[in-house]
């Protein structure tokens, strides 16, 4: 939860906290992130209902726990009787603007993995299904349903640009894609600046953990499905999953968590992999494999069978 001030913007290289109260964010409470405890925050949380302290934007973690039985008991809010359910559903109907951060909120997440005992869903999503804890029709009271910042976990990049557009009232339903994500890392791919697009191109393949080569053929790679700018936006300025030798378990996508095989393996029927892009006649796509592999340079097949560079690129000029 957070409110709107005006603050002097930060220069030079922020943390997140400066970077949010250089957006004019700043939090009213965060359970790491703040002070307050106790007796102190559940007074903030009359406050906010009562309409003495205004609440601009309502930021969820985490999925929403009905269990047992649609009563909520599963999840209760310390020093309190009453399920987190009702507190996000009455926090939610004050609030300007309401927040998912993370996948699990969104849509379910990991907390709503089959057989999802405990009943988690996300705050509009339930997987891929409008409802979730507040409903299909939910809308704040700016009219915008619940924004979805998927990730699991999310980029701390889109959090805080995201917080940002919302603070300076610039995000509407048009910025959104079609399960909420915001479109400024949702309309990009996480193939798209990986580091293994050459083996991609020439379909030369990782077979086991550690080799360099593309991982979409055999080790679970969707990231030419994925929606997200993970191999643009690098993590800490570093690294992806696929940079790190992982491969993209598309974890910005409702039931993620379920995809009915093993992250690390590709299901294949008839040899041919299943999770082909989405945007591609599969058709086309196994024509340009066939000539792609056909065509693959010795340097490109050595490499990707390998956990380190073997044979670097050729200077022309330089035979011998």
């Amino acid at each position: 939860m957070w409110w709107l001030q005006h603050v002097t913007p930060v220069r030079g290289n922020p943390g997140s906290c400066s970077q949010l109260r250089g957006a004019g964010v700043e939090f009213l409470w965060h359970p790491s992130l703040s002070e307050p405890s106790g007796a102190e925050v559940k007074g903030l949380l009359a406050d906010i209902l009562a309409g003495r302290v205004r609440m601009d934007a309502l930021c969820l973690e985490g999925a929403v726990l009905r269990g047992p039985e649609g009563t909520g008991r599963y999840h209760v809010m310390g020093g309190t009787d009453l399920p987190m359910m009702e507190w996000v559903s009455q926090l939610a109907a004050v609030a300007r603007y309401v927040v998912a951060v993370g996948s699990c909120s969104a849509y379910g997440g990991m907390a709503a993995a089959s057989p999802n005992i405990l009943d988690a869903c996300g705050l509009q999503y339930e997987g891929v299904h409008l409802g979730g804890a507040l409903g299909a029709d939910f809308r704040a009271q700016s009219g915008l349903p619940v924004v979805n910042i998927a990730g699991c976990p999310t980029h701390p990049g889109w959090v805080i640009e995201t917080l940002a557009l919302l603070a300076q009232e610039n995000l509407s339903v048009e910025d959104m894609d079609a399960v909420g994500r915001p479109r400024l890392y949702a309309d990009q791919l996480v193939h798209q600046g990986c580091t293994r697009n050459e083996y991609y191109e020439y379909k030369a393949s990782a077979r086991e953990p550690a080799q360099l080569g593309c991982m979409m053929e055999y080790m679970g790679c969707v990231g030419t499905q994925a929606h997200a700018d993970c191999n643009n936006r690098l993590w800490n300025g570093e690294g992806s999953c696929t940079r790190g030798g992982y491969a993209c378990i598309n974890c910005t996508a409702p039931e993620f968590e379920d995809p009915g095989h093993p992250f690390a393996q590709t299901p294949r029927i008839a040899g041919i992999p299943v999770g082909l892009p989405t945007d591609m006649p599969k058709a086309w796509f196994v024509a340009l494999s066939t000539l792609a592999k056909a065509a693959t340079p010795e340097r490109v097949a050595r490499n990707a069978a390998s956990d380190h560079l073997l044979v670097p690129p050729h200077i022309p000029g330089r035979e011998g």
